[in-house]
């Protein structure tokens, strides 16, 4: 008999570090690989891992991952599959916001409990990996574990950013960290696989990825004192309840800031990806768009992931990804790019006229070391390189580690440097 497991889905707060691709929309919503929105890759885990009971967490700027979810996630009438957003409610007996990751469960608790589950499986909106929820599902039960966390091996230049799990040779966990010195490290080693060994990853960090009995859940919600999972409910259920580790060595990473976004999407394009969206076991489903197909004229390619529905007359494209409905027009240079796309196509008559900006790319133009979300407007002879430049916000372009982000909508006038 498969196991009930109810999946809850943390949106995250206001994904400041993320901005401005945060400004109008919430981290889970954000484009990612051309086609795709954050929330799009815990949403196909838990699919391809037969999960099809799904809430997703928000409370910032939510309308627009409302709209991709209901419009992306349809199941069979007959089948009790859903995906829904629960966004932070004003109710009798509270009035306030999610104050963090075990108080925005505590808040939503009463429509988990509507349903019947044995075990809830909490996950993070803002990770990029592919996994097998049904191999941890099972080794919780096997372990009879009343709590079980996800971890991977990291070595010790990144063990100092994370929370980090010590466990016997049994996998079970018997003590917990949060962000170590260094000095620190030598006492924190776990047994990981040679392979890991090797590659010097020898300590077990948390992925935020967990699972919970669903009585002990209820009983850890009873204490409104503690707000945050990682920081609060982990380290003291270490001390009390059976909690144990599910090593995963496969690739996964956090997007939690402007640089590990950029470098997550411009890996899509390395030659076998880490990230592999050609699987057809673990495939990433998204909203199904009725696009035509792409088409490209004079240009050089090379490493470059091109999504549907886009017109390319760019000179030259390399190490880049351009969403759906980019275009780029003629005599134009992309070099370390990731082009979000637009939502719509505009008129031929708005996209003929000389005196309006059209969306996408125009001519003459050389982009390098940038992000240009979705609808942007770049005008003709523009020039964009984020190298060496120093992290400073205009109305139209945010700059962070030497990587442009061009904001939404944004109209860049002809003959820019940037």
């Amino acid at each position: 008999m498969p196991s009930k497991v109810l999946s809850i889905i943390l949106g995250g707060g206001q994904g400041s570090r993320l901005y401005p691709l945060t400004k109008a929309r919430s981290k889970p919503a954000v484009p990612i690989a051309g086609k795709y929105r954050l929330v799009d890759i815990p949403i196909s885990n838990c699919i391809n891992s037969e999960i099809k009971r799904i809430f997703v967490l928000t409370q910032f700027n939510s309308a627009s991952l409302n709209r991709h979810i209901k419009n992306t996630y349809h199941f069979s009438f007959f089948s009790s599959a859903f995906v829904d957003v629960l966004a932070a409610e004003q109710t009798p007996g509270n009035d306030g916001w999610f104050q963090g990751t075990a108080d925005a469960v505590r808040q939503s608790m009463h429509h988990f409990l509507e349903h019947d589950f044995d075990y809830a499986l909490i996950l993070s909106g803002d990770q990029l990996y592919q996994m097998d929820f049904n191999e941890m599902v099972k080794a919780h039960k096997k372990n009879k574990a009343e709590i079980s966390i996800a971890t991977i091996p990291v070595n010790a230049k990144d063990a100092t950013s994370f929370g980090i799990l010590k466990t016997n040779d049994k996998n079970k966990i018997t003590s917990f960290i949060e962000k170590p010195e260094a000095k620190l490290l030598p006492d924190w080693t776990s047994e990981v696989s040679d392979e890991m060994k090797g590659e010097g990853r020898n300590y077990l960090a948390s992925m935020g990825i967990y699972i919970f009995n669903r009585d002990l859940l209820v009983k850890l919600m009873d204490n409104p004192d503690t707000i945050d999972f990682g920081k609060e409910i982990i380290p003291q259920a270490i001390e009390t309840n059976r909690v144990y580790s599910h090593q995963y060595e496969g690739y996964w990473t956090d997007i939690g800031n402007i640089d590990s976004f950029f470098e997550a999407n411009l890996g899509l394009t390395d030659e076998f990806p880490k990230f592999d969206l050609y699987s057809r076991e673990k495939r990433i489903y998204t909203h199904a768009r009725m696009l035509p197909t792409t088409k490209v004229s004079g240009t050089n390619l090379d490493k470059t992931v091109i999504a549907e529905g886009c017109i390319i007359n760019a000179s030259k494209i390399q190490h880049s990804v351009i969403g759906i409905r980019s275009k780029i027009d003629a005599e134009s240079t992309v070099i370390n790019t990731y082009m979000m796309g637009s939502d719509f196509y505009q008129p031929l008559e708005e996209i003929m006229d000389d005196n309006i900006i059209s969306m996408g790319i125009g001519k003459r133009c050389f982009i390098k070391n940038a992000i240009l979300d979705k609808n942007c407007c770049i005008g003709d002879d523009v020039r964009i390189n984020g190298e060496d430049l120093k992290d400073h916000e205009t109305d139209t372009y945010v700059v962070r580690d030497g990587i442009v982000v061009v904001k939404k909508g944004a109209i860049i006038t002809n003959g820019t440097i940037i």
